[in-house]
């Protein structure tokens, strides 16, 4: 399991990097970008089961908060719940190659909306919120549901690294 999770932090790490570089650098008028981490999230959960999405939303969450300006632990905290409840999903679909990436990631965008908000009333200054009426949000989120297929495809090229086998969990 924790070859699983160091190989998902390298995958995480590495799209984090690509969406605050080359993904917001195409973004003009709006701030949204895909959230491709949050989508790596998502696959590694479901495949693998609620401790792995647990540990890997936790670090993943934490190498975020680390490179970002965000506090210190807001990030894992949201994504160690996002890991733990698309774990807790494992086996409970087929894993298609459309639909079902795009419903969870979709899901998870707005629960991470769901889970920003109290915690932006707790600390209003340091903790961004998505709004309702804000663009921002359903932009994300249309931009998650519509490129959860492509990042699950090609999570699925690297099946040895990331999914635990049968025989071993």
């Amino acid at each position: 399991m924790v070859k699983k999770v160091v190989w998902a932090l390298v995958f995480i790490l590495a799209a984090a990097v690509l969406q605050s570089t080359i993904l917001s650098g195409l973004v003009v008028y709006i701030r949204a970008v895909p959230d491709l981490s949050l989508c790596i999230l998502i696959y590694i959960a479901y495949v693998n089961g609620a401790m792995t999405g647990q540990l890997t939303g936790f670090f993943s969450g934490f190498l975020i908060d680390f490179f970002s300006a965000s506090p210190l632990g807001l990030n894992a905290f949201v994504r160690t719940i996002i890991g733990a409840l698309s774990g807790l999903m494992k086996d409970t679909f087929y894993l298609d190659y459309f639909f079902l990436p795009m419903g969870l990631c979709a899901g998870a965008t707005i629960l991470k909306a769901l889970l920003f908000f109290p915690l932006h009333l707790l600390f209003p200054e340091m903790v961004p919120a998505y709004t309702v009426f804000d663009l921002t949000l359903w932009i994300e989120l249309g931009l998650n549901t519509l490129t959860a297929p492509l990042v699950f495809a090609f999570l699925r090229l690297f099946g040895s690294l990331l999914v635990r086998s049968k025989e071993s969990a």
